[in-house]
């Protein structure tokens, strides 16, 4: 006998999609802030040769 699939309901789905929305957004920006850091010379992770 087939089983009926579990709905998951809108606002489920929207919080998850935020979430990994969010996830993403600060990645982006660490992304970002560590090219500045290592265009400008400011980063003490990284030893970039000139």
């Amino acid at each position: 006998m087939a089983v009926q699939k579990k709905c998951i309901s809108i606002l489920k789905k929207r919080i998850r999609k935020n979430i990994w929305k969010k996830k993403a957004y600060w990645a982006a920006l660490k992304a970002l802030s560590l090219a500045k850091s290592l265009s400008t010379g400011n980063s003490r992770i990284f030893f970039v040769r000139k």
